[in-house]
């Protein structure tokens, strides 16, 4: 009887305990809510708020300035001078310009084959006309790989330089500065610069140099990029969207209104004189493509964008690499904002609207701004609205705002709209990585030099030269390892969306719900798996 009796006291022990501890939690809540929580989390919003404000009126004005260009603008052809180029009896291959073309690589087996022949397939005067391969390589064998495909083409008469280190100090931007010292580059007027998977047409030189030739204010010519491989995935497809808008829109907006943007680092030409003038190649941050642009714009060089001529490329298929690159293009900006900044204020050779559209547009609100309020405010401070109902966030700034941003977002890749849910989901997963790494970029914390090249994985390049479809690998695997931030992002959504099921009266919950269960995914590195239908 008494063994009977203490079995029925233990659990009502437990659950009394229980009790205390949810009544002192609620308690502990209440006396923090009201003092604490509620002004912080209505400071949070007005800040958020703010920012989204700003973020609309840029895409807006991009919008409009987009559509004006594509409706009245004259083409680059009109707007600059531009001629072809012409032989001259007298001077003959001389009246050409002499072009480097430098091709940097590191451990590339699967595309360095396809990135040399088509630097060497480009059409332009033998004699007038240098491939500089930059081969950073660690592994013995890839190295011996690319030295005999450089040798392969120099028996065909091509002027081909393989060029190797004994180091990496400065990585990309190293390899690049090292190549220009050599004593042939001092004979070369232009420098064309393709990534090891980055396949230009033949007449790629043809389109571009005489748009320096004819305008000596013109430093820069970028072309477009085209994803051979944008179908591989549901997660290329999410990368298309984002860098076809960064195409499309910005990189246009900026060459027409300001005559500056972004070098996006490869499948571009720059004239020597003005890399030169400008410091030539830096390794200071992980942008050393736009550390130059910024630094020749401030010098007064002019840029132009050509829309219509894109160059072939790969985009990351696998969640890993497409993560290591968002950290190297989310936290050099940043890191660079923070080192240019006064630079940037202090020039005397660019007009004060210009000085305006580089620090507030171009660095602030889309390399600062942009990913750090995605995430703050979609992923942390409108969810935590559900559980403090006193903090109301207005109907605009919660749906209408961010509705319009993601509308005009997907106008540059109309046939990925219906992924337009995913891409949305997708964006505010990847947000919480590009947070940290813009907060490491401006901090200069701890890896804000880090360097990983991405990696290719020839396949779908491989697929569009050879007109056969390379066969799917199954990508459903668990990720190298679990991405704890991801995974308590996901946790605090879930919770979130639990308590507005049950007591809000907000109605977020459904997107709640379907948010954390993608940032479980990301958490576990289940990106990139789904294929799906164009």
């Amino acid at each position: 009887m008494d063994r009977l009796s203490s079995t029925t006291i233990i659990p009502d022990t437990f659950q009394g305990a229980k009790d205390d501890l949810t009544m002192q939690l609620e308690l502990v809540w209440s006396q923090i809510k009201a003092p604490l929580i509620v002004p912080l989390l209505r400071i949070a919003v007005f800040l958020c708020l703010i920012m989204s404000v700003m973020m609309f009126i840029e895409r807006v004005y991009m919008g409009i300035v987009i559509t004006l260009v594509k409706l009245f603008w004259r083409k680059p052809e009109k707007r600059y001078k531009w001629e072809p180029m012409k032989d001259d009896i007298e001077l003959g291959n001389s009246s050409y310009p002499m072009v480097l073309v430098q091709v940097p690589m590191y451990n590339e087996r699967e595309v360095y084959q396809l990135s040399i022949g088509a630097a060497c397939g480009l059409s332009w005067p033998s004699d007038r006309i240098i491939i500089q391969v930059l081969d950073d390589s660690t592994d013995p064998t890839i190295k011996e790989l690319v030295q005999l495909e450089c040798q392969r083409w120099a028996s065909k008469g091509v002027n081909i330089k393989y060029e190797v280190r004994d180091n990496r100090n400065g990585y990309k931007a190293g390899a690049l500065k090292e190549g220009m010292k050599r004593s042939y580059v001092k004979q070369c007027d232009c420098v064309a610069i393709f990534d090891a998977d980055f396949q230009p047409e033949p007449d790629f030189l043809w389109r571009t140099v005489p748009f320096l030739v004819h305008n000596p204010e013109l430093a820069l010519i970028q072309a477009r990029w085209k994803f051979v491989n944008s179908d591989e995935c549901l997660m290329t497809r999410m990368q298309e969207m984002s860098l076809d808008y960064h195409f499309t829109v910005e990189q246009e907006v900026g060459s027409s209104t300001y005559a500056f943007f972004g070098f996006n680092g490869t499948a571009g030409v720059w004239r020597i004189s003005a890399l030169n003038e400008a410091g030539g190649w830096k390794d200071r941050t992980t942008v050393e493509d736009m550390d130059l642009a910024v630094r020749a714009s401030l010098k007064g060089w002019k840029f132009l964008y050509l829309s219509d001529l894109k160059v072939k490329n790969e985009l990351p298929s696998t969640f890993k690499a497409y993560r290591y690159q968002q950290h190297r293009w989310s936290c050099g900006p940043a890191n660079l904002f923070r080192k240019m900044a006064m630079e940037i204020i202090n020039n005397k050779k660019v007009s004060l609207w210009k000085k305006i559209h580089v620090i507030y547009s171009f660095f602030f609100v889309r390399k600062v701004v942009a990913h750090i309020n995605t995430f703050v405010f979609y992923c942390i401070v409108l969810p935590a609205t559900v559980l403090v109902p006193e903090v109301v966030v207005p109907k605009w700034g919660s749906v209408y705002i961010p509705s319009v941003i993601t509308l005009l977002n997907a106008v540059g890749t109309p046939r990925s709209l219906h992924l337009l849910v995913f891409w949305i989901l997708f964006e505010n997963g990847m947000s919480l990585h590009r947070t940290k790494a813009t907060i490491i970029g401006l901090l200069e914390a701890s890896r804000v030099n880090e360097w990983i090249v991405t990696e290719k994985l020839g396949d779908a390049l491989k697929a569009k030269a050879g007109g056969k479809a390379a066969p799917k690998k199954p990508r459903f695997r668990i990720g190298d390892r679990i991405h704890l931030l991801e995974l308590g992002v996901g946790f605090y959504l879930f919770f979130c969306g639990c308590y507005d099921f049950m007591f809000g009266k907000n109605h977020f919950f459904i997107y709640l719900f379907i948010q954390s269960f993608a940032f479980f995914i990301m958490a576990f590195g289940y990106v990139g798996t789904f294929v799906p239908n164009s």
